[in-house]
């Protein structure tokens, strides 16, 4: 299902009427499986289809991201509705948060040029970072999706790379799981898009960010400064060539202009964790 091409007016009406908002369709940001838009009452309400094969009985992860502490750069939860159908094998969620009016940093694509983010930007990050780190929870991290574990990381590097390095990874660490530049704003930051959050390498949102800032040079070595203690253990490292396999896997079509970048520094984290 693919909800840029498959409008779904009838469950926008449900949404409406259930959490009694209106939404602005005509502004609404459109994604393959989710919806969101501006509120009648200055909230934002993102709706998602999310196939039954993909719902990993964990709960919805913008709703359980209320009970984290308040210095993470979040927006507030307020309310949801979720429903089946059972004959798409469907499950759509909404959720109504707080309105975030910073503009996200690369809504779609590869980002090509240094978004130019202040101190104080990358500082608010890292408190954000900081925190989220050291929750104590069992939710499982859910990366595109899907759950992540040792399994999932070993497979993924192994497809890539059979051989190369051990896949082990030995700390673990509350993730956003989804650090990427659509889901981070600016002058201001936040953090959007908390469906996938939980337990991950250690790491991971470094490397995600990380990997996603490849085709900026400069950009690429700020984040390895900024996460210099995560991207340097061996499970960031791991972490940072989970991201290349994926890149590596996905085609030169898909990964643009990180391609090249991409194989360049897998060759470096595989000669780190030959070490």
């Amino acid at each position: 299902m693919d909800l840029r091409t498959q409008p779904c007016p009838d469950v926008i009406d449900r949404v409406e009427r259930c959490l009694g908002v209106r939404l602005d369709r005509q502004a609404a940001v459109v994604k393959r499986r989710s919806v969101g838009g501006r509120t009648d009452r200055d909230t934002w309400v993102r709706i998602e289809a999310r196939p039954f094969s993909h719902v990993t009985g964990q709960g919805s992860g913008v709703e359980s991201a209320a009970c984290l502490p308040r210095n993470i750069a979040k927006p507030e939860w307020y309310q949801g509705l979720s429903w089946q159908v059972a004959e798409q094998r469907l499950l759509w969620r909404a959720d109504e948060t707080e309105l975030v009016t910073a503009s996200p940093i690369k809504p779609g694509g590869v980002l090509i040029t240094d978004p130019g983010l202040a101190d104080v930007w990358w500082a608010t990050l890292g408190r954000s970072l900081e925190a989220l780190a050291t929750q104590s929870i069992t939710r499982i991290a859910t990366p595109h999706t899907v759950p992540i574990s040792q399994e999932r990381v070993t497979a993924t590097i192994e497809g890539v790379f059979p051989g190369y390095v051990k896949t082990t990874v030995t700390e673990w660490a509350v993730a956003h799981a989804d650090l990427a530049w659509a889901n981070l704003t600016a002058p201001e930051c936040w953090l959007l898009d908390w469906e996938d959050w939980g337990l991950a390498p250690r790491g991971w949102d470094a490397a995600t960010l990380w990997g996603n800032s490849l085709a900026v040079p400069v950009l690429a070595e700020r984040v390895q400064r900024e996460y210099q203690a995560d991207l340097g253990s061996r499970s960031g490292l791991v972490s940072q060539l989970f991201f290349c396999a994926e890149i590596i896997t996905a085609g030169a079509g898909y990964a643009g202009p990180l391609a090249e970048p991409t194989r360049r520094e897998a060759a470096r984290l595989i000669s780190l964790l030959q070490r």
